[in-house]
This record gives C-alpha cells, structure tokens and sequence, in this order.
C-alpha cells in the first residue's frame, strides 16, 4: 500500500508543482494586449455530439419562444433549460484525483464527458440531428463550453436592454435595480466576448416577433437545414412542461402563437452601464 508520504507520491506533487510553475512563467512574460485567441485544445475523449449549438442571451430576451420555434423543426431539437454547469461530478476520495489523472482525465473532462451524454440523450430520444441548449447562464460559461466542445455554434438572441431590465423588474419580487442592471451587463458582455470568438448568427427579439419566418429562416442557413413552415406555428406540438428554471411559462408563452414585443414605455430608459451594449446592439444611436 502506497500512502501520501511514500517517495512515489512526492515525486507526483513535485512534478504537479513545477508543471504548475511553468505555467505562470509563460503567463508572466506573455506580451500583454489582446492579440489572437490561442487555438482550443482538443478534448481529451471524442465528443457523441461534435457541433451543438447555444443560445446566448440575457434573460427575459425570448429564449423560449426561440427555443420552441427552433424545436418545431424536424431536424432540431431544442430541450427545456439544461443548466448543464450545475451538473457536476464529485470525486469522492483523496486519491480519486490521482486515480482519474492516470487515465489523462480531469474532473472537468468527466463533466464535459457528462454533459455531452446529456446532449446526446436528447438527440437519440427525439430521433433529431441537431441540439440547440438555451440556458442564459451560457452567456457567462461561454468559455466553458468551447473547451468542452470546441466545435460548438452560437445563436446570439439580443433584445432592448431597457427591455430587459424592465421585464426582469416587473417579473422578479423585490428586485434591486443595479443589481439587475449589473447582471444584465455580465450576460452582455459574455455574449459580445464570444462573439469576437465564434461570430455565430445575431437575432434580435424584436425581429423575431414581427418576422418569424425571415429570422428562422436565417438561423436554418447558418445550422445548415432547410427552413420548414412549421417553426412558426409551434403551438401544435409539445415541447415539455413550461414551468420556473424550465424557461419562461408566461402566458404569453402558452398561448401557442408570437406575441408581439412588449414596447418600451415612456419612462423607461437605458440605464447608463448598459447604454455601450445598447449601442453595439443598433438600439441607440
């Protein structure tokens, strides 16, 4: 039996130490800037589901309309929120790291392994080619989830961000509003850092509302499917339970048809952290 003080052990931690030491070399003399994004490693172990897609946005942009209108299309399946960041594996040992690392895995690889059965589970039971994750917490795990699958597509959803912070406000109880505000900066800027990154489709709530067919029409080019007429009418079949931390399960939602964007009110307007976004966005001048 080889216990942590045995010579073997040592010589582990010490190589852990100095590989570890190297690293922060590299970084420390590293030309500072932004520069080109350094190539993605390759996943340690072949991924069942090479190309997903996700949809990055803010809350409260419609990411379930998207979602139901994309799940409407034989070909893509477009599952409630996954929240795959919270799916987690436990190595419940002290030598479990060790014994995990001999295979040249980490915790994170078995994660990323994880998830990307989740994925394919979803594309299996639906008999679909194409699976597209909505979690708006994916705008902040953007990086994430390029190191698990380096081969991933965005949807990028924008909408208003006075809109959004006035849904956020009007739907969460004793919301504060910087605090809503700063949040709705982060899921921003997570979106536009990726956007730099993996430039994806734009669709803009808004467009979705008044032209569904034009918008869709434009995700099925990028995804690579023929545009069916039946994404706009997704009320005509089931696409699971609408319910809290499922996505939204407004009535809006359930009534089965597009719903106009809610239009700004008078008072209501951009919050001065989020005017560069707006900008960027093409919502003000």
């Amino acid at each position: 039996m080889v216990n942590g003080n045995s010579p073997n052990r040592r010589v582990q931690v010490l190589r852990k130490g100095l590989r570890r030491r190297s690293e922060l070399l590299a970084a420390a003399v590293r030309p500072p800037g932004r520069g080109p994004a350094p190539a993605l490693p390759k996943p340690r172990t072949a991924r069942l589901v090479e190309s997903p897609v996700f949809v990055l946005s803010c809350q409260r942009s419609g990411s379930t309309l998207l979602r139901v209108l994309l799940n409407s299309h034989s070909k893509i399946r477009a599952p409630h929120e996954l929240h795959l960041n919270t799916v987690q594996v436990h190595l419940a040992a002290d030598f479990t790291a060790d014994v995990v690392e001999e295979l040249a895995l980490s915790k994170e690889e078995l994660e990323h392994m994880l998830w990307d059965r989740i994925l394919y589970h979803e594309l299996s039971r639906s008999g679909k080619s194409i699976i597209a994750e909505k979690t708006p917490a994916n705008a902040l795990r953007w990086r994430r989830l390029l190191r698990a699958w380096p081969k991933a597509r965005f949807i990028y959803l924008w909408r208003n961000p006075a809109a959004i912070v006035g849904s956020v406000m009007s739907r969460r109880p004793n919301a504060v509003l910087d605090d809503v505000v700063d949040e709705v900066l982060k899921h921003a800027e997570g979106m536009e850092a990726c956007r730099d990154r993996v430039p994806g489709v734009v669709v803009r709530y808004e467009d979705l509302t008044t032209d569904p067919e034009g918008e869709t029409r434009k995700i099925c080019e990028y995804l690579g499917v023929p545009w069916e007429r039946d994404m706009l009418e997704y009320g005509k079949q089931d696409h699971g339970p609408l319910k809290p931390f499922f996505g939204d399960w407004s009535k809006n939602i359930k009534s089965g048809t597009i719903q106009p964007a809610r239009a700004l009110s008078d008072d209501e307007k951009t919050p001065d952290p989020l005017i560069p976004i707006a900008k960027t966005w093409g919502y003000l001048d």
